[in-house]
């Protein structure tokens, strides 16, 4: 068995005294893990950090079998993006996420989209809007997206501004008032065709919205608790938001 690929580290862990397991999330053959022998050498070890892309040939007798990576880099992400508590802690989560989907199950729009996050994973604001987009993405490739493209009461697609948390469905606000306090703000970046600009507020209210929905869908029910990553990534990125209206 053999295939060509492209793929973007998400980590390693070491297996006997020079070669390491990769696990790479690939554009068509979904998140795969293979042998990379001596991956642990000085000249590999740069080349295999979290946040590269890297062009990939993976070989094995049988298609289940773990199997062997050749690897080239492509884009070398990691140096920039070790500099930054946001970035580091955002790899973690992105790749916490994308273990919740089957291995080696193809999902291109994930692929494509984590392919964009690594270009600004060290710049807060934006590290902040498409994470969480993309677990939205990741909620609807599990099988429980939501429905923010019109009101669940009205059917308008105009002053979106609540959620329902038992059924997923956007409400405006004019229709939500009476239930506000039992409903989860909608930030507008997050609407269908919504703006773009958002704030520390805004992100806060968009990663408890996703978080909700983790919890009730996937985490209870496979028995997990949230990944600490998230968390520190939450943290990181309110602290870097708030490094940079100060700095303004």
């Amino acid at each position: 068995m053999e295939w060509h690929d492209d793929g973007i580290v998400l980590g390693t862990r070491r297996h006997g005294e020079t070669s390491v397991i990769l696990e790479v999330m690939t554009a068509a053959h979904g998140r795969h893990l293979g042998l990379v022998r001596g991956g642990r050498s000085k000249r590999m070890q740069p080349v295999l950090q979290p946040g590269n892309r890297l062009e990939l040939t993976w070989r094995a007798r049988l298609d289940e079998h773990l199997g062997m990576f050749q690897v080239e880099p492509l884009e070398l992400n990691a140096a920039r993006l070790l500099n930054s508590a946001v970035a580091i802690y955002g790899i973690q989560t992105l790749g916490a996420h994308l273990r919740l989907l089957p291995e080696r199950d193809p999902h291109p729009g994930l692929y494509g989209a984590l392919g964009v996050i690594m270009s600004h994973l060290d710049e807060p604001p934006a590290a902040g809007m498409l994470v969480a987009r993309f677990e939205l993405a990741v909620l609807d490739e599990l099988g429980f997206g939501l429905d923010l493209s019109q009101c669940a009461l009205t059917g308008s697609r105009e002053g979106l501004a609540y959620v329902s948390p038992k059924t997923g469905r956007a409400v405006t606000r004019e229709a939500g008032t009476p239930w506000a306090d039992k409903l989860l703000p909608l930030p507008s970046f997050l609407r269908t065709g919504g703006e773009a600009h958002c704030d520390g507020p805004s992100l806060a209210q968009a990663f408890a919205l996703t978080g909700f929905f983790f919890t009730r869908h996937v985490y209870e029910p496979r028995g997990l608790a949230e990944p600490e990553a998230r968390a520190g990534f939450l943290t990181a990125l309110m602290r870097g938001l708030a490094d940079g209206e100060n700095a303004a």
